[in-house]
């Protein structure tokens, strides 16, 4: 059963904060594994409102870059503020001044109407408030946001380096804040574009591991493979994608970027991204699957699905000649994200519940592609794997109707912000997910899932607010679950209202926490640095 927080001190993790001079101590309780050193960082919003305008959409706030670093057993806290080129204007004019995913910026008051004119035809501003996640590539750290603009941080002093605009290497408009990384470091990633004939496209890009020369990988990207968009003018939207050894599997949901909407409302005042999706009611969800070497789109396999919104994928893995594609899903076409306003978030909790009343459902769900298909086989479930209940039925028109099979099911309730252990498992079959339960969007718990057994673990305590749990395995261990858990867990009104949490991974139990006297915003994606 679900708790109820009828204090609504979630409403807490969704305030501004400062960002801090030094790092400061934190106190530990419990026992910090002795093999556990490194740095635990986090990106989110920090600053949701610029002189006397606010940020609307939980997307929007100024990134903030979070840093717990544990050495042994000693812990201290870290934050500072992205110097992104969105925050320093914003901080210089003392209003917002680059449009963000659901804020407007409006134009400069103290400009007269020509010069106001001309600033339109200059041109889309694209943000750079890279508030969503951090990864490496090479031997390099950047925090990133959905759009071609990512930014080379130095992971140590959380200083802000330099902003790389991707177009200059890549044919995409923007890529992922969730790539995948090879175990020699190569970075898969995938952004739409425009393809042959002005027609939308979807590309699979590939940016190699260091380079032995030092140079900058970065300036080797490539585009892999180019899978074509339902719609001409319409890309989905896309928040991350599957990968195997061999194949790559992306997700075209009903949620559909309307392009021309986009570039013509930003010639016109006030216009955001949000104001640019609409959903599809007809088109249901389709999969697409690509080859990974060599690269080639395989077009013969057209897969589909009931509509559903996804944002993040949990595994992907080949089994006797299936791929199995296991993900958060949400029922339905209307928009997750139009119920993620801050001005939703911070309702008192039985309109927060409300709310979610009418939003899209969770579930986790495993889709079940055949590799082998045969005209002959219409109507029979192609799916022979004796552990799913998944099916995938072949029709006369040539594509694959696929069913799930559900993992996890609550109402209002999801298992999001998935984390499996990558180095591991990805790609591979294995046992366990992790995740932070969502209560009516408030999070407030910390989930295990047995994918194969479907069994839950859970780790939650009262008015805590935990933050995505990341994997890191015991040095040398061969079971998948052996591990920490780190979670950044805020407890509004406590003396020390921000920690960090150490978790078994094996069993949910509480090995240590790092307390600090300071509160800490919402985070969304990081990274552990060993």
């Amino acid at each position: 059963m679900f708790v109820e927080h009828p204090a609504a001190g979630y409403r807490k993790i969704f305030e501004t904060v400062e960002e801090l001079n030094e790092p400061i101590p934190a106190e530990v309780t419990g026992v910090m594994p002795s093999w556990l050193g490194g740095s635990l960082l986090r990106m989110g919003p920090g600053l949701f409102e610029v002189g006397d305008e606010p940020f609307y959409h939980l997307f929007d706030g100024q990134a903030l870059m979070h840093k717990f670093d544990l050495k042994s057993g000693q812990v201290t806290y870290y934050r500072k503020f992205i110097r992104t080129d969105a925050y320093v204007r914003a901080m210089t004019e003392n209003r917002v001044v680059i449009s963000e995913f659901g804020t407007a910026a409006y134009p400069d008051p103290c400009k007269n109407i020509f010069s106001r004119f001309f600033t339109y035809f200059r041109g889309i501003e694209v943000t750079d408030n890279c508030l969503v996640n951090i990864y490496p590539i090479g031997e390099d750290f950047y925090a990133v946001t959905e759009t071609n603009y990512i930014t080379k941080v130095d992971p140590d002093s959380l200083e802000t380096l330099s902003k790389v605009d991707l177009c200059k290497y890549l044919s995409v408009n923007g890529v992922t804040a969730h790539p995948h990384v090879d175990a020699d470091g190569a970075v898969y990633n995938i952004g739409n574009c425009f393809g042959k004939n002005m027609s939308l496209a979807y590309n699979i890009v590939k940016i190699p591991p260091a380079q032995k020369d030092k140079s900058d990988p970065i300036e080797k990207s490539q585009v892999v493979v180019q899978l074509p968009s339902s719609e001409r003018l319409k890309p989905s939207y896309m928040h991350s994608f599957g990968m195997t050894d061999n194949y790559f599997v992306f997700v075209e949901q009903p949620v559909k970027i309307n392009l021309l909407k986009f570039l013509s409302s930003w010639s016109i005042t006030g216009a955001t991204y949000m104001d640019c999706f609409e959903s599809n009611d007809s088109m249901g969800t389709w999969f697409h699957l690509a080859t990974k070497d060599p690269a080639g789109y395989v077009s013969s396999h057209k897969f589909r699905t009931s509509a559903f919104n996804l944002f993040h994928h949990i595994n992907t893995y080949e089994d006797e000649g299936f791929i199995v594609v296991d993900l958060c899903a949400w029922k339905g076409h209307d928009f997750v994200y139009n119920y993620l306003y801050l001005a939703n978030l911070k309702q008192e909790w039985e309109e927060v519940k409300k709310a979610a009343m009418r939003a899209p459902q969770p579930e986790v769900r495993r889709y079940v592609l055949p590799l082998d298909i045969h005209r002959e086989e219409q109507g029979r479930n192609l799916v022979s794997l004796s552990y799913t209940t998944a099916t995938a039925v072949l029709h006369r028109d040539g594509t694959i109707w696929l069913e799930p099979e559900v993992l996890y099911s609550c109402p209002r309730q999801a298992f999001e912000f998935p984390q499996i252990n990558y180095s591991l498992c990805r790609g591979k079959k294995y046992s366990f997910a992790y995740g932070l339960g969502l209560n009516h969007f408030i999070p407030d718990r910390i989930v295990k899932l047995n994918v194969q057994t479907k069994e839950t673990w859970v780790w939650q305590e009262e008015e805590c607010y935990p933050s995505e749990p990341l994997f890191v395995p015991t040095p040398g261990a061969a079971e998948e679950d052996a591990g920490v858990l780190l979670s950044i867990v805020v407890k509004p009104g406590a003396e020390r209202p921000g920690f960090l949490l150490v978790l078994d991974a094996m069993t949910l139990t509480e090995l240590a926490r790092a307390e600090v006297s300071t509160i800490i915003p919402v985070t969304l994606h990081g990274m552990y640095k060993p």
